[in-house]
């Protein structure tokens, strides 16, 4: 599938499996493309930034500067058509992990989960969604998990991941409803890639089917197929990779 409707874009998590796949297959697509791909450092971007159209910037949650500045600078090659926050965490041995039961809950671990699963996000969101473009369909596509579904949630647990990403469910639910008053044509969703093989999922992927379990490529490009189909009226949904809705 061709992405033309995507000619200047932004990953946030160019670094990770599937943030260093969109980049790719953005890359390899037809048509004159930027693709501008944010990482914390520079060796973690080397397999994306030998490609032309491939523009790195640098980042940290921690330090809203570093998205002040870089917003700043990529809006100086034009409107964004795609933002795609493709940054998390579940597991950061030997702090975090995913809690089994409250008693497992610590506070500083929650914290810094919600500092890249939720703030990160929402601070990225302020520095990016004002440099989307206003005269064409545009899309922010914040990557977020089934398990943050409150509405889904059966088996309970892994509260850090899941509070982190219903809160970011909540972000971007917060953003469209903004972005219909001043830029109706954007869309913003939060995005479900079904679990992909990925250093974020690989120590949780025993118990699951093999069909079931998407490469890097794969999932970006179901991401991408998604994201070029969806309408002004799919803003501020939970998006699955199938283009399926899920209940916040």
């Amino acid at each position: 599938m061709a992405y033309k409707r995507f000619t200047n874009c932004v990953v946030l998590g160019a670094s990770g499996g599937v943030g260093a796949a969109i980049c790719a297959r953005l890359a390899g697509d037809t048509g004159p493309k930027v693709i501008h791909a944010g990482g914390r450092t520079a060796p973690a971007l080397a397999d994306v930034a030998s490609i032309a159209a491939i523009r790195p910037f640098f980042f940290d949650y921690a330090d809203e500067t570093s998205l002040e500045k870089a917003a700043a600078q990529i809006a100086q090659a034009g409107p964004v058509d795609l933002c795609v926050v493709a940054t998390g965490v579940l597991q950061s041995l030997p702090q975090i992990r995913p809690e089994r039961s409250w008693r497992s809950i610590d506070a500083d671990a929650m914290a810094e989960v919600f500092m890249v699963n939720t703030i990160g996000p929402a601070l990225a969101a302020k520095h990016f969604v004002p440099i989307m473009r206003k005269d064409a369909a545009s899309v922010f596509l914040a990557i977020s998990a089934r398990v943050g579904s409150v509405g889904d949630n059966r088996l309970g647990g892994w509260h850090s991941y899941r509070a982190s990403k219903a809160a970011l469910n909540m972000i971007v639910r917060n953003v469209a409803i903004e972005l219909e008053r001043v830029n109706p044509g954007a869309v913003a969703v939060a995005y479900h890639p079904g679990t992909v093989r990925t250093g974020l999922s690989e120590p949780f992927t025993g118990s699951t089917a093999e069909q079931k379990l998407f490469t890097p490529d794969n999932a970006a490009a179901k991401l991408l197929d998604v994201a070029s189909a969806l309408q002004a009226e799919d803003s501020g949904s939970f998006v699955a990779f199938d283009g399926s809705k899920i209940a916040w």
